[in-house]
């Protein structure tokens, strides 16, 4: 696995250096997918980066990305080692020249993530963990908050483009919040589990596709975080790279906020 990170963690670096120079010195470009989704140049232009190294160091392996191979049935493909990428995390904010971005990438045998890393390059942070050797940023080791009690917490979530299934989801939001201390909306998934790993957040919990969350939930994991779901995973299906009601979170606040969003009140 050191292989494999020595690999990813430069390229995420790369690729960071090459978005942060399209957003600070070239006119944005934007488009949408599927009518509601932003997407910019640079997504692209980072997506074409990271996925042709990949293929041109491990030609064997898969590539699950974003923007040029969303297929999300591949994480069901247990057979062969799996990159799984998200080339902007924090698309919204990119655009609108927010700092919290990030780019992730993150390496899976027989459904398993091995090694991931989350590079956010507009803060120079990179949060990199290999299974079972623990989490660090920027070379240092991290751990998450300790957090005991979900009235002393500050959690973090997000809210789907589409918003035609909203009701579910602002009944979790008004029941953590009367339980929590407070919310933050960072509007990057990997960079909200990169905090729980670190201490920033206590608790983050969403719905979202595994080039999201599936670096930052290893990292969470080897900070000593808990990460799981507060429904059913379905079976066959990889439980590291299923995205619906995921929940990482301090072990000690981690039951308490399951049994929360599991019945909503």
């Amino acid at each position: 696995m050191h292989t494999i990170a020595d690999f990813a963690e430069p390229l995420a670096r790369e690729a960071g250096d090459l978005i942060r120079h399209e957003r600070e010195h070239t006119t944005l470009r934007t488009d949408y997918k599927d009518q509601t989704e932003l997407v910019t140049h640079a997504d692209l232009m980072a997506d074409k980066l990271i996925t042709e190294a990949i293929q041109a160091r491990f030609p064997g392996h898969r590539i699950l990305s974003e923007e040029s191979r969303p297929d999300k049935t591949q994480a069901a493909n247990l057979d062969q080692p799996l990159w799984i990428i998200d080339p902007i995390d924090g698309t919204v904010n990119y655009a609108y020249g927010h700092p919290q971005v990030a780019i992730s990438i993150a390496y899976a045998e027989r459904g398993h993530v091995q090694m991931g890393v989350v590079h956010a390059p507009f803060v120079n942070e990179t949060f990199c963990a290999i299974r079972g050797q623990g989490a660090t940023l920027n070379g240092r080791p991290i751990s998450h908050s300790g957090a005991t009690v979900p009235r002393d917490s500050l959690f973090a979530t997000g809210f789907p483009y589409t918003k035609d299934t909203l009701a579910p989801i602002v009944a979790r939001l008004d029941t953590m919040i009367h339980h929590c201390r407070d919310l933050r909306r960072v509007g990057s998934a990997a960079l909200d589990i990169c905090w729980v790993a670190c201490g920033r957040l206590d608790a983050y919990y969403e719905s979202v596709s595994p080039w999201d969350f599936a670096a930052g939930r290893l990292i969470a994991l080897e900070a000593g975080a808990t990460a799981g779901h507060f429904s059913e995973v379905p079976h066959g299906q990889p439980a590291d790279l299923w995205g619906q009601d995921i929940l990482i979170a301090a072990p000690g606040i981690y039951d308490q906020l399951r049994a929360l969003l599991a019945s909503p009140a």
